[in-house]
């Protein structure tokens, strides 16, 4: 009998519906040649769930989410809803999700593969087969720390953000980052300020004490200075592995390394939440690029980053690492074969539209199954 794995579709605004799309006729292959079945559910969220409901997020969507087995989600935002208050803005209900679902490890990969290494803004030999794993902790930090807005001090106007992790918070990401560099390389740079910020020593403090004491000795760590990192991916970024930093930098760094890569389109994400007894964590997978409203309609968005997300999905949600190595084989195969769609096209090459990039990648499937 196959096994059933709900899933939450949450194609969002922009090219999200059109990326989730192929996103759909993938999980569908999959359900079809494996012994795996997908119980796919659609929801609003972003834009789209404000014009329906008022709210970015709604009650009703926000308990499908608790109740799926992994999250997919396609982009939000636009500037369709730039003037909506800042509690509906379309963000809102993205960041609603990460906070209400406690998805605190976000998993960005930044990886180049030989086929795109020239469409980097760095020299080929430089980001060639680059494959960094960058882990963001996502629900704390200076995004959600009190006091935080408008104060008045010795007379004049003055805006607070507070940076605040308790040891728990930052533990549990640090667990996630040294358990991932386990089935890599053995690597982690952790990344802070501890020369500027006390925040910063409290973060290089516990993470040394669970590499000391967690039962990692077998992991290389390495502390470094958030801005010496940013440089340092610039400069030399094959040298690391996993990078485990706060909700701010990881934020920072992870753009910064998604650039290396020649293009935002290729890139997935996950975000994790704690595992229960079960050993179930409750998950949302999605593309690293943004709504994209100026060509959302046109056929011309790249599914790619959106797959590549389905595929982190099998492999971290429902251990299906050899359906992930196929997609991500596929994928591979695709751009080697010269197809591409506008984003990351290249002379010399096809350029093809979202359909046409999702029905190649099918066709590769077929040919490595």
């Amino acid at each position: 009998m196959s096994d059933t794995k709900k899933l939450l579709i949450l194609a969002g605004d922009g090219i999200g519906p059109e990326v989730m799309t192929e996103v759909r006729r993938v999980a569908e292959w999959i359900a079809k040649n494996r012994t795996i079945n997908f119980d796919m559910e659609d929801g609003l969220v972003g834009g789209a769930a404000y014009d329906a409901h008022g709210t970015a997020l709604d009650d009703t969507t926000l308990q499908k989410a608790m109740d799926a087995d992994a999250v997919l989600l396609g982009a939000v935002g636009g500037p369709k809803w730039d003037d909506v208050a800042r509690e509906h803005r379309p963000e809102a209900g993205l960041l609603a999700l990460r906070k209400e679902m406690d998805l605190f490890a976000n998993l960005r990969p930044a990886t180049c593969l030989p086929a795109l290494a020239e469409a980097s803004t760095l020299r080929e030999e430089v980001v060639s087969g680059l494959d960094i794993m960058i882990v963001r902790e996502l629900t704390a930090g200076v995004y959600f720390g009190q006091p935080r807005g408008m104060q008045t001090y010795e007379g004049q106007e003055r805006c607070i953000d507070t940076q605040s992790y308790t040891k728990a918070e930052i533990e549990r990401v640090t667990e996630v980052a040294f358990d991932l560099a386990r089935k890599r390389n053995k690597l982690v740079h952790s990344v802070e300020k501890a020369n500027v910020m006390e925040s910063g020593i409290f973060w290089r403090g516990v993470v040394s004490d669970m590499h000391k004491n967690g039962g990692y000795s077998d992991i290389e760590l390495q502390h470094m200075y958030a801005d010496n990192c940013a440089m340092q991916l610039v400069r030399n970024p094959k040298q690391f592995d996993v990078i485990v930093t706060d909700n701010l930098f990881g934020d920072i760094l992870s753009d910064c390394a998604a650039m290396l890569t020649g293009s935002l389109g290729m890139l997935p994400s996950a975000s994790l939440g704690a595992k229960d007894a079960n050993g179930k964590a409750k998950a949302l997978y999605e593309p690293v690029h943004g709504s994209a409203p100026d060509i959302a309609g046109q056929g011309m968005a790249n599914p790619l980053a959106s797959i590549l997300s389905f595929a982190m999905c099998l492999r971290y949600s429902f251990d299906m690492g050899a359906e992930a190595d196929l997609i991500e084989n596929a994928a591979q195969a695709v751009l080697n074969g010269g197809i591409r769609t506008a984003d990351i096209m290249q002379k010399g090459k096809a350029k093809v539209s979202t359909s046409v990039m999702g029905d190649s990648l099918l066709r590769e499937m077929d040919k490595l199954a």
